[in-house]
């Protein structure tokens, strides 16, 4: 639990920033599992409703984006305080990028509205998509709680992640060489699938933010600081 300000309108400014978070986390939560609906079902009326919230989570993030920078020029905030504040500014770009890749998704599925069923099963694109949105609600809910284990756990489902879109990306590539008749709508699901991907690598930063917050551990670079302290251990005892 982080320790209260020290003021009262310091605590205000901070959960009016931490509720756009919350708002934009659901609205691209939202945006995405209505991507996914859309090419699994091949719903026009479901990309209507992506594009729209587009333009909400859009006018959000800049909303955001300019409180932030007035919260810190009002109260110089220092520490933890101005650690949580940019970690609202990198979470919501990352929300906003979120709302991209769903959009493309969204978009990808009217490559499909008029193509034959490809001899693939939707099932593990799916199962890849769920676990992803999983990933999206933990990093949420880690933000919320401050809950740094979320970051580990993030980490081990994106490998997971990584390793469904390469076989499917393999596959896919593996079935065009073999058919060319199908290389549109099948170029069109690895790009789906590789936006998917990127939505839990959004996800997964979110978590890590949440960690840099709490710890003051920027974990993007946590491996490079580590190897960098034994280098220099090792010359001290050399």
């Amino acid at each position: 639990m982080l320790q209260d300000h020290t003021t009262r309108q310091f605590d205000t400014d901070i959960d009016r920033l931490r509720s756009v978070v919350t708002m934009m986390g659901g609205l691209v939560e939202r945006q995405f599992v209505r991507a996914i609906d859309a090419v699994r079902l091949r719903d026009l009326g479901l990309v209507a409703q992506v594009l729209a919230d587009e333009q909400r989570v859009n006018q959000l993030h800049l909303e955001s984006d300019l409180r932030c920078n007035q919260t810190i020029a009002r109260r110089q905030p220092i520490a933890i305080d101005l650690r949580e504040i940019i970690a609202i500014i990198h979470t919501n770009n990352d929300l906003e990028r979120i709302g991209d890749e769903a959009k493309k998704i969204a978009l990808k599925s009217r490559e499909l509205q008029n193509a034959d069923p490809l001899p693939i099963t939707f099932e593990r694109i799916e199962r890849m998509a769920q676990t992803v949105a999983d990933m999206l609600r933990t990093a949420i809910d880690a933000f919320v709680r401050h809950d740094t284990a979320a970051a580990t756990a993030l980490n081990e489902r994106d490998d997971e992640v990584d390793a469904l879109r390469d076989d499917l990306i393999a596959e896919m590539m593996d079935l065009m060489t073999k058919r060319s008749e199908i290389v549109s709508p099948a170029m069109a699901l690895i790009f789906i699938v590789q936006s998917i991907e990127r939505v839990g690598d959004h996800a997964k930063n979110i978590a890590e933010y949440v960690v840099n917050v709490v710890e003051g551990v920027d974990m993007r670079h946590a491996d490079e600081s580590i190897a960098s302290r034994e280098a220099l251990e090792e010359t001290r005892r050399g």
